[in-house]
């Protein structure tokens, strides 16, 4: 059996595992709740490499260590901004946002629970809501499509177009037959792999480099700023990397998990283990770009097709092809997991928040959750369409996408966790505010400068809390809610 065999035999063994959690998930699925949010049945740990696996697309295997490859650790201020943010995102958002959504009518989206937090004039902004994730997130899986596409281009010399639709397919089938519980348990294992892989490469890689010191000395040798955080490095620079770390308040597909955990009591676990992950597989990604340095120095005959492969190449030249098979294995659960979590989340905003809003449906829940897996369908098969020609504008999206759902409702999930007053006049107008800066700051000179996250993160704030001032106006059932919320967070602490 040639090495490509060994290799594609491991990704197939992976496609049919992530179906058989598809059809496990299937089975568990009753109603609308179940399929849109797993019942709220998550433990704590599925919950925190869920959430960890739909944030960490292809970027954390392929994008960070290319970029460390190329330009050392001052390329790592966004891991070290992404890590800051994602543990505040546990810590302040995660333990209100599960029990407020549960209060305020058992929301089971973000836009839904935008709508049951205003009480009044809030349907507009729901339906809003929802439209924004829709189109954002319609994209954001084109992009990821993409990556599929060319992953098996490039890994295993098959068309295009070909690796799309077996990725695509697998994706699809698993979502929307299992819907949430299919997307989360998928994304654990997917999050297991990819952690073992990129704690294994470096780890053997040192091994073959000589040694921690030695290896330490070729880089040094090659280039000493590779290991400086600071030596190549800008404030605006930085600053910019670390606002990376502001995007997770508003990132509706990572939150949501969040929303889905068996109760607030667990997340303080589910904290550690999602920080703890995300630390080591940063810093396995990291540490695999400078072994891989070390060692293409030291075997001159060898040679790294692109840096964006360094892991890729890495597995092959350290494992049997088997093993470096499952490695690729964890580079497909990289993309899998963040495009499955963004069709997820992209047809509950179609059903639940745009169609149920609009049309007031009361239908039975068997209908639901048929139109539930209609809407995965249809969201692929266009996401399919924009992707069917390989492009840049798409790819760029993601981190476009990034600071537009960041600005635009990361203030609005914080605001409507904390301040009583916040009214949906001023979570509107903030939310078109973030947008309409982000576009705008995103698409000019400025962006050179400085991550269009900031202004659209701190414009947002500005707006929606003046506004809310001018608005206000006590609304008891509000009022109520926001108290129990307290109350039972409280109790939940004590």
């Amino acid at each position: 059996m040639t090495d490509t065999m060994y290799q594609l035999l491991a990704v197939i063994i992976y496609f049919l595992g992530m179906i058989g959690i598809g059809f496990y998930a299937y089975r568990r699925i009753f109603n609308l709740n179940d399929y849109m949010l797993g019942g709220r049945s998550l433990g704590p740990a599925v919950s925190a490499l869920s959430a960890g696996a739909a944030d960490m697309s292809q970027w954390l295997l392929m994008g960070l260590p290319g970029a460390i490859y190329v330009s050392g650790l001052v390329e790592g201020w966004i891991a070290i901004g992404l890590t800051i943010g994602a543990w505040f995102n546990w810590r302040l958002v995660a333990p209100r946002l599960r029990v407020y959504t549960h209060v305020s009518n058992d929301s089971i989206t973000i836009p839904s629970f935008f709508d049951n937090r205003f009480k009044e004039n809030a349907k507009i902004l729901r339906i809003v809501t929802g439209i924004i994730i829709l189109v954002y997130f319609t994209f954001y899986v084109s992009s990821g499509l993409v990556a599929g596409g060319v992953f098996f281009e490039s890994s295993f010399g098959y068309d295009y177009h070909l690796g799309l639709l077996v990725v695509g397919g697998v994706i699809v089938l698993y979502t929307l037959f299992g819907g949430f519980l299919a997307v989360s348990y998928t994304d654990f294992v997917q999050g297991t792999i990819m952690f073992l892989a990129l704690v294994s490469v470096p780890i053997i890689g040192v091994f073959v480099t000589g040694g921690i010191g030695e290896t330490i000395e070729t880089i040094k040798s090659f280039d000493p700023n590779l290991l400086s955080l600071t030596a190549t490095a800008t404030a605006t620079g930085v600053i910019s990397s670390l606002a990376w770390g502001l995007g997770y308040f508003g990132q509706p597909h990572i939150i949501v998990r969040f929303m889905a955990i068996k109760s607030a009591k667990e997340i303080k676990q589910a904290r550690r283990i999602g920080i703890g992950w995300m630390i080591l597989t940063l810093a396995g990604a990291a540490a695999t770009a400078l072994v891989g340095v070390a060692y293409f120095q030291k075997h001159a005959d060898v040679k790294l097709i692109d840096s964006e492969a360094v892991f890729i190449q890495m597995g092959q030249i350290l494992f049997h092809p088997f093993i470096a098979g499952i490695l690729l294995s964890a580079v497909l659960a990289a993309i899998m997991s963040t495009v499955s979590s963004q069709l997820i989340v992209t047809s509950s905003a179609l059903v639940e928040d745009i169609y149920k809003a609009i049309f007031k449906s009361d239908a039975d829940q068997k209908t639901y959750i048929f139109l539930g897996r209609i809407a995965v369908l249809v969201i692929a098969i266009i996401a399919g369409i924009f992707a069917w020609e390989k492009s840049d504008t798409i790819l760029n999206l993601v981190a476009f996408a990034w600071a537009g759902f960041g600005a635009a409702f990361g203030p609005t999930v914080l605001l409507s966790l904390y301040w009583r007053k916040f009214t949906s006049q001023g979570a509107l107008s903030g939310m078109i505010t973030g947008a309409i800066t982000v576009f705008v700051w995103g698409n000019s000179f400025l962006s050179d400068y400085l991550y269009e996250i900031v202004p659209g993160f701190i414009l947002n704030l500005i707006v929606a809390v003046l506004v809310s001032k001018m608005t206000y106006k006590s609304i008891p059932e509000v009022e109520k809610e926001f108290d129990e919320t307290l109350r039972l967070l409280k109790e939940e602490h004590e």
